[in-house]
């Protein structure tokens, strides 16, 4: 990911950020960014009533039925398309579902609020395959004492991660 600042116009559809630092020290700004959106997000009653809906007709406290129903619908129904070249860019969770697409970021912003809105603890996790490299980030879930990653833009299920990272970051959320 390279890391530039952007700005929106009207009703902010991405971050707002000024400035934001290249290499490991972005990464970590961009990580910020995304964990308070996630933060407010998770108090719409909207994006609340989605995960609602997305889970509704699973046993009470099937937590992982409900971590492999929001992972479905955001790797499924929500398209990857890259940022602009140059310029890295997040999405609000209301954003991207409106959409119907963004970017790792983007899909991870929304999954992890969705989660958060029906109780479950996330974290996001950034990796590279150079060191101090970091180029995607996923959504990480806590089911008893066990983080599960959950990747949105490939076809994979819940429990996949990448293969060959020499650089992690993690912010909880």
């Amino acid at each position: 990911m390279q890391f530039r600042a952007t700005a929106t116009q009207q009703k902010p559809l991405t971050s707002n950020l000024q400035s934001i630092p290249h290499g490991p020290e972005g990464v970590y700004v961009t990580l910020r960014v995304m964990r308070s959106m996630v933060r407010q997000g998770k108090q719409n009653i909207a994006l609340r009533k989605k995960a609602l809906d997305l889970t509704r007709g699973l046993d009470q406290k099937d937590w992982l039925g409900e971590v492999k129903r929001l992972h479905r619908f955001v790797r499924d129904n929500i398209r990857y398309i890259r940022d602009i070249q140059g310029i890295e860019t997040v999405a609000t969770p209301e954003t991207t579902l409106e959409l119907g697409q963004g970017d790792c970021d983007d899909k991870s912003v929304l999954l992890a609020t969705l989660l958060a809105t029906i109780g479950h603890p996330t974290r996001f996790v950034a990796v590279g395959f150079r060191p101090r490299h970091y180029a995607h980030v996923y959504v990480e879930t806590k089911i008893g004492n066990k983080w599960i990653p959950l990747e949105t833009t490939e076809p994979v299920e819940v429990g996949w991660s990448p293969k060959g990272v020499m650089s992690r970051m993690q912010i909880f959320n």
